[in-house]
């Protein structure tokens, strides 16, 4: 019998494809998948960005030892990185680069992590697959140098690097041939996406994709939002492929807060991106992440992010209460903004981000669009696909039309649900 695997993954989506390479690499070990509560190898692919997600480790790691105490728990990646000396208790710790090969470490115990100035861009399975999703997340750069202030990725992923072009080609046309109709292009800094042998950047990345064999929907992850200049969004509005949805890491609209946090922008080079991007693109899909709370943060300069983000055409926030984390230069500084008014504050943006999603979609009932629908049924008679712009379409199960690119109408809103209908061809 195969000895059985089973992998836990916290944070982005950069983890959820190191995750795929992590599970093909068991099976082609002589791994087999498995429950949490029945494999003899857990691991646990784990983020350390906020404390929220370290306190994620401790009570995986307590609930496998509850009811799998046989098993030998894995901790690996972005939290052993960093924090080498912190296990919770695992039986292993692996760095960003064991992690990839836990069955290589299988028999051994303690901690082994390398250093993040060693690290190299991991190679790409030659059938990427990520079991259950619809849309496939590919990994095209790894690490980030920016070194903000509030950030501990740079210590937990390495220096900047990407995936060779050719390599990338080769992913996108197996995934084309396979079927594959969108595929998130994804990183933890893609901006800083650099073919390593032509130099080429984002941009021309997704000018060469148009006339590459690729799936015919291609999405970007996070971007940076000095990435939005003048040839990029030309580029992106003039694309048949990619999608008119851009999630922007604003963190603050305060220009007080962001030169703490030493961000490279201000307010008013955010709106005017924002102005640029949706006169040529007036429908696209724009989130933000926002981090309030952060040290020195007055209820003034609370304000002035709020007003921004109220007056500002976003789809979406994704909203952070502020988390110190040990070794970044702001887990040092003075300002420390009562919990109290962290939760009011966060509970504001939040406010905002409800209303803002009812109104973007809203904006589109009675239109047409395009998207996927996954195969899971939800609401107990829908399935669910994402439009262009990112808007989440629940249209009448049909297992017929899973993974299929298929043509709706929005109908309406209601109760926060955004219902459509086929279009019959």
């Amino acid at each position: 019998m195969k000895p059985r695997f089973f992998i836990h993954t916290t944070g982005c989506r950069a983890n959820q494809w190191d995750s795929s390479v992590i599970a093909g690499n068991l099976e082609g070990a002589g791994y087999a998948p498995a429950g949490a509560d029945t494999a003899e190898l857990v691991v646990i692919n784990a983020c350390t960005v906020t404390e929220g997600a370290v306190r994620d480790i401790r009570r995986f790691i307590n609930r496998v030892r509850r009811e799998n105490p046989g098993a030998k728990v894995v901790l690996a990646g972005c939290h052993p990185q960093a924090y080498p000396d912190d296990s919770f208790g695992a039986d292993l710790v692996l760095g960003q680069a064991e992690k990839l090969s836990p069955g290589r470490y299988a028999s051994a115990a303690g901690t082994f992590v390398g250093p993040r100035q060693s690290l190299a861009m991991d190679e790409a399975p030659e059938d990427p697959a990520m079991k259950g999703k619809t849309r496939l997340f590919f990994k095209i750069q790894d690490g980030c140098d920016r070194f903000c202030s509030y950030c501990v990725v740079p210590y937990a992923r390495g220096a900047p690097r990407s995936r060779p072009l050719a390599e990338m080609l080769r992913t996108m046309e197996t995934l084309a041939r396979r079927g594959t109709q969108e595929v998130v292009l994804t990183g933890i800094e893609i901006s800083a996406w650099r073919d390593p042998e032509s130099g080429a950047g984002l941009t021309e990345l997704i000018a060469i994709l148009e006339d590459a064999p690729t799936p015919p929907r291609i999405r970007l992850s996070s971007v940076d939002p000095l990435m939005f200049d003048t040839h990029f969004i030309e580029t992106a509005a003039a694309s048949r492929k990619l999608a008119r949805s851009f999630h922007i890491p604003l963190q603050s609209a305060s220009d007080s807060v962001l030169a703490a946090m030493r961000r490279p922008y201000r307010q008013e080079d955010v709106r005017k991106i924002l102005d640029r991007v949706f006169a040529r693109m007036p429908g696209a899909g724009i989130g933000m992440d926002v981090i309030t709370g952060f040290p020195g943060e007055s209820e003034a300069l609370f304000e002035e992010t709020r007003a921004f983000l109220e007056s500002c055409p976003v789809y979406y926030l994704h909203v952070f209460p502020y988390s110190p984390r040990p070794g970044t230069a702001a887990a040092l500084m003075d300002g420390t903004v009562p919990r109290g008014a962290v939760k009011a504050r966060v509970r504001a943006l939040r406010e905002i981000d409800a209303r803002k999603r009812e109104a973007f979609h809203r904006r589109f009932a009675g239109s047409r669009a395009r998207i996927i629908p996954e195969g899971a049924r939800r609401l107990g008679r829908y399935m669910r696909g994402y439009t262009d712009n990112y808007i989440p379409v629940h249209i009448p199960y049909d297992r017929k039309l899973e993974n299929r690119m298929v043509e709706v109408k929005i109908n309406k809103v209601e109760g926060g649900i955004v219902l459509g209908e086929p279009i019959m061809q």
